[in-house]
């Protein structure tokens, strides 16, 4: 069977890169629009063009490098902060003054930029490592720090280290969601080959077992051994029967991927609607009664065929449950938002827990088989049986198809 690949990325981590980016531009445009209005100011104002215009060129070739975690080296992050140090102390050399009102230093905000940049890399630890540095270069410029030197000195640092630990949490709420995702897929995979199972081998290791113990003989021994593949069958799919997925956490990119097959068989999302009643019509016969609308029943053919798969699963129960001589009737409703198909029987119906025991013996019928395919359609299916008076199975499928990989949920109790 043909396999497609669709490939989901997330990242919360992501957009703060973007915003970095913007911010070192925008910053830069600030210190040197700084530096041109208030140019008769320095002393040496070749020595703050030569700066800005270094700052500058080198902003512009390095935003590659702060576009993700993966592009943001080490040595890139040392270069960059050793660049704003440099800009922060040579801030006298361009003005003496600088180091006795209250001026801006030639780097002006650009620096937080750097720090930001440790902080989104390496967690709160990398910002306040670099805001630390950057504390005790804005203390040297001055000379004698004032009050508001500290002020902003002390506000860079906390901030810094506020958004490294919000990256931090981000990035754990990241694996976590890899993880979940990770079991959702492969119990959603699990459940998809129990039904198959289901559906194909335990009926045919049944049946041998029934035949067997009919006939005698050594048919009998053949039916025992099937019965007892059976058992181990049903218990292996009910007990663990989880492939791996491939889900993987892109530690650089701070991204969640995750990789889902999904079958080419059912074709492109636009394939013209099935008409349900073409499935579902083989199964009328001398004693399972078919009833339908008279006109076309339109669902998604997935849809279709997965409805059709759990009504088929629910006669099933009925030809092991109620007996070889129980009637059965389908009937089909089509209503403009859902389509509604009813399998009833006239056997003696369930007692009252036997499918939460069903379940617990590895007996998927109806966890698997027909409530696990609503589920993954958007749909429900609601079991009705009285003892004595048989059973009702109601499935309701949406008009509205939805991926069966936007599910969520849990699987009901099984027959």
């Amino acid at each position: 069977m043909a396999k497609r690949e669709r490939v989901v990325r997330m990242s919360v981590e992501q957009p703060l890169w973007r915003a970095l980016t913007a911010y070192r531009i925008l910053t830069m445009l600030y210190a040197s629009l700084l530096a041109v209005i208030g140019r008769d100011a320095y002393e040496r104002p070749w020595v703050a063009l030569a700066f800005l215009v270094v700052m500058a060129a080198w902003t512009l070739a390095t935003l590659p490098k702060v576009a993700g975690a993966a592009s943001c080296t080490k040595r890139f992050l040392g270069a960059d902060l050793t660049l704003a140090l440099t800009g922060i102390l040579l801030t006298p050399l361009a003005d003496f003054d600088a180091q006795h009102i209250d001026g801006t230093t030639l780097p002006s905000i650009w620096t937080a930029g750097s720090v930001l940049a440790f902080a989104i890399k390496g967690g709160w630890r990398w910002a306040a490592f670099a805001s630390s540095f950057v504390a005790a270069a804005n203390i040297v410029e001055r000379g004698e720090p004032n009050r508001d030197t500290l002020h902003n000195v002390l506000l860079v640092w906390v901030a810094s280290i506020a958004i490294g630990y919000v990256v931090e949490v981000a990035r754990a709420s990241e694996r976590t969601l890899a993880r979940a995702l990770e079991i959702e897929a492969a119990t959603r995979e699990r459940e998809r080959l129990a039904r198959d199972i289901h559906d194909s081998v335990l009926q045919v290791l049944a049946m041998v077992q029934r035949r067997g113990t009919q006939l005698g003989g050594e048919a009998a021994e053949l039916g025992r051994m099937a019965g007892e593949q059976e058992i181990a069958l049903r218990t292996l799919v009910s007990s663990g029967l989880v492939p791996t997925t491939r889900v993987s956490e892109d530690a650089a990119e701070g991204a969640v991927v995750r990789t889902v097959e999904v079958d080419d068989e059912d074709g492109p999302s636009g394939a013209a609607d099935c008409d349900l009643r073409s499935l579902l019509a083989p199964h009328a016969g001398s004693r399972v009664s078919f009833a339908e609308p008279g006109a076309p029943v339109l669902l998604a053919p997935v849809a279709a065929k997965e409805l059709a798969a759990a009504v088929s699963a629910a006669l099933d129960n009925v030809r092991v449950h109620a007996g070889q001589d129980a009637q059965a009737w389908i009937l089909v409703e089509d209503w403009p938002d859902e389509v509604i198909v009813t399998v009833r029987d006239d056997g003696p119906g369930i007692p009252e827990g036997r499918l939460a025991q069903a379940e617990g013996e590895g007996r998927m019928g109806v966890a698997l088989s027909i409530r696990g395919r609503l589920r993954d359609l958007g749909g429900t299916a609601e079991l009705i049986s009285v003892p004595g008076q048989g059973t009702e199975v109601e499935l309701k499928v949406p008009k509205v198809f939805r991926n069966p990989d936007d599910s969520r949920g849990k699987a009901g109790s099984g027959r």
